[in-house]
């Protein structure tokens, strides 16, 4: 994961943003420190719902459609956030916003 990403920002340069969840400790510092080996800037972003919320999205979604692959995730994540994960990032409640209005609050963090 590490040498693609260096290799995707040698080719394209910019910005690398990087959509996905790391549940696991032990990888996420792999990867974290495998980022600062090259100096490579990471902002780590959780966009975190409650479990209720999480499960309502899931079992509602009108693309996917209700999904026991992301279902089995939920405790697994809920047991990260609690031990590890949330002190990691930066946090963004987004168990009462709407997608846009996650998107707004991690660019008006990111831009300041």
């Amino acid at each position: 994961m590490v040498e693609t990403a260096r290799h995707v920002l040698a080719y394209a340069g910019g910005t690398l943003v990087m959509p996905m969840t790391v549940l696991v400790e032990p990888y996420w510092r792999e990867i974290s420190a495998g980022l600062a080996h090259h100096a490579i800037a990471v902002r780590h972003f959780v966009l975190h719902a409650d479990q209720d919320t999480l499960r309502g999205r899931i079992e509602g979604d009108a693309h996917l459609g209700p999904c026991t692959f992301r279902l089995k995730y939920l405790e697994p994540y809920a047991e990260a956030a609690r031990t590890w994960f949330h002190r990691e990032a930066e946090v963004v409640d987004t168990t009462r916003l709407t997608p846009a209005q996650a998107a707004l609050r991690i660019a008006e963090a990111v831009n300041g």
